[in-house]
């Protein structure tokens, strides 16, 4: 859980905790688990380089509110838009100009939103 607020950030994860039911319980327990305390918790790299690989592979798998939200995140991680900008490029090449193109209209949508709210 500690990882899971570092990236994404207490308001993300006490709004997903304020939503959980009895029926995504398990689903929150797993992810919490399996994603935050066994990979992105893991030493050999650091969170700005699996934030990095973690959009790039949202973005190829078509999973776009995925992408909004680690978009997001990456302010916490120390991704930066280049970095981004990087990833979504490698998309484009190894999964599709399509799966980058949607994705880089959600990333540019959330640019604009971090931007007008000075985040």
């Amino acid at each position: 859980m500690q990882t899971r607020r570092r990236v994404l950030g207490d308001t993300h994860v006490n709004a997903a905790e304020v939503q959980k039911n009895s029926f995504d319980a398990p689903f929150q327990e797993l992810i919490t688990e399996a994603a935050w305390g066994h990979v992105w918790s893991r030493h050999n790299w650091t969170l700005r380089e699996r934030s990095i690989v973690t959009i790039a592979l949202l973005a190829a798998l078509g999973h776009l509110d995925e992408v909004a939200m680690h978009v997001r995140a990456a302010r916490n991680t120390g991704a930066t838009r280049e970095d981004i900008s990087e990833a979504l490029l490698h998309t484009a090449i190894y999964a599709g100009v399509p799966a980058a193109n949607s994705a880089i209209k959600v990333v540019k949508n959330v640019f604009a939103q971090l931007d007008a709210s000075g985040e």
